[in-house]
């Protein structure tokens, strides 16, 4: 039996809003996109926990046995600012200010993204297609949904009906929200006149003069609207109904719900089965955000340089901080909460470091219900993952687990009455999820790596110079070579010191 039918997941749908249990479309896969960012300034901590939570899906379906294709895209254009329909884009206003080009933009701060899910250790989708690179299926896209009646083309701008598909289909499903509720709670903007109704929302801008990302379409020069990327390319790459869609809260409407009616405008189909929405964050007990001067940066998190910070914290203490709370609760940062994930995580790693030096187990009488008693931890972390991926309660039997193993060491004639099978199962288990589901890595293993490192390095330093001094010229390039060729830089300073670096 695989591991994904011994362990069945149930999810909580927010199309259907209530916790389903999971059958994917194919059987041992699974497709699953989530939006990712617009790239157009530093990615900020609401996305960072949003990502670690789709990587913490990701990393258990596959630790299931699932096969998964993860698509995550990159807005590098139609973003509008204030999310509007009117308005300039968000990259194009970046590029701007800083006197650049788009693409600049782009490059940087996807570059930027890119380190900051490093640094957090979120593993890359499988996919990540952009926005720009997907143009032509865009424009294919919106001239189905013209052609199936659910869009008009007004000077260049081409409009989604919203009253027109709500004849044949609901409008507002995901979000609850009805036509006419959303009708009354629409504010008059510029440009709305060209609208045939206010709901109406644009799949294709006309570029005005001086707008600087700008394509050749049937009606004209212009952009994509923002919704329309995610439609695109969740069903190039997943097909026209596929498995999970993702993303935060923030995102449901109007993102989500008008890729929905998009997929269906286009191709009659709603695209996921299942839809997750992750939470917000929130700063002792406030809503994390530029205005309440309370928003920081992954750096400043890191750093502790914050007023409201009293120090830094490292990048696996602040992952496992929010791993300590279910992906669809809020998340309050606090100096209190992130000391208390310190200690746990440090809690955790300790018992792991432990484990090397335990006693064997099986060496007595083998006690059958402390055994059994074992095996059930590790059994209900793994069906606490599988309840809607819930690592908050998969990480206090991690605890209970850690406990055990700390009285192992200190009481070997516990550990001599488990079954030696069952304990390497709990174990690799124990491990596994710590690793290769939370992704947690051991920092005081990888700072004592870089310290051990660098001992080395001094060691061969110090050699060459030895090397130098006595003319002995082919060893010294020797060193500095091969060094070389495994990836380490030597660099020659003033005064006859060397320094490196890693490529």
């Amino acid at each position: 039996m695989s591991l994904y039918e011994q362990y069945p997941i149930s999810i909580y749908n927010s199309l259907e809003k209530e916790k389903q249990v999971f059958k994917p479309i194919h059987e041992g896969r699974v497709g699953m996109y989530v939006c990712g960012p617009t790239v157009y300034s530093d990615v900020h901590l609401g996305n960072v926990r949003t990502f670690v939570s789709f990587d913490i899906i990701f990393r258990y379906l596959k630790f299931l046995g699932y096969k998964v294709r993860y698509v995550r895209n990159i807005t590098d254009v139609g973003h509008l600012v204030g999310d509007a329909d009117e308005g300039e884009d968000k990259i194009a206003k970046k590029a701007r200010l800083e006197e650049l080009e788009p693409m600049e933009v782009v490059q940087k701060y996807t570059n930027g993204f890119h380190d900051v899910m490093q640094l957090f250790n979120n593993i890359p989708p499988s996919i990540e297609p952009t926005a720009t690179g997907h143009i032509v299926e865009q424009i294919e896209f919106v001239q189905k949904i013209i052609d199936n009646g659910y869009a008009y083309e007004k000077d260049g701008n081409v409009y989604f009906d919203v009253r027109r598909f709500g004849q044949d289909h609901e409008y507002g499903e995901l979000s609850g929200r009805n036509i006419d509720e959303m009708l009354s709670n629409t504010r008059a903007l510029s440009g709305q006149d060209q609208k045939n109704d206010p709901l109406d929302f644009a799949l294709w801008k006309k570029a005005e003069g001086g707008h600087l990302m700008r394509w050749p379409s049937p009606w004209g020069e212009g952009f994509p609207g923002w919704h329309l990327e995610c439609s695109v390319m969740s069903t190039k790459y997943l097909g026209e109904t596929f498995d999970i869609h993702g993303g935060g809260m923030d995102l449901k409407f109007p993102h989500h719900e008008a890729e929905i009616a998009q997929n269906k405008g286009c191709c009659h189909k709603g695209g996921a089965n299942y839809w997750i929405h992750g939470n917000m964050l929130t700063v002792n007990g406030r809503k994390m955000a530029k205005s309440e001067g309370n928003g920081f940066t992954p750096e400043q998190l890191l750093t502790g340089d914050h007023k409201l910070l009293e120090r830094g914290y490292s990048a696996m203490t602040v992952r496992f901080f929010m791993l300590m709370s279910h992906y669809a609760s809020t998340l309050d940062f606090s100096n209190e909460a992130l000391q208390a994930a310190e200690k746990g995580y440090k809690r955790l790693m300790a018992s792991v470091n432990l484990l090397e030096k335990l006693a064997k187990p099986g060496t007595a009488s083998i006690d059958k219900a402390k055994t059994q008693e074992l095996g059930d931890i590790v059994d209900k972390a793994m069906k606490d993952l599988s309840d809607d991926f819930n690592t908050a309660k998969a990480i206090a039997n991690l605890f209970e687990l850690s406990t055990k193993i700390n009285t192992y060491y200190q009481q070997p004639s516990e550990l001599a009455v488990i079954d030696p099978e069952v304990f390497e199962q709990v174990i690799e288990r124990f491990k596994g999820i710590i690793f290769d589901v939370l992704g947690l890595r051991n920092e005081a293993e990888a700072a004592q790596d870089g310290k051990t490192l660098d001992s080395v390095m001094q060691v061969l330093i110090e050699l060459r110079k030895q090397a130098k001094f006595s003319k002995n010229y082919a060893l010294s390039d020797k060193i500095r070579d091969d060094l070389k060729a495994a990836g380490i830089q030597l660099k020659d300073e003033k005064g006859g010191e060397m320094s490196y670096t890693i490529n």
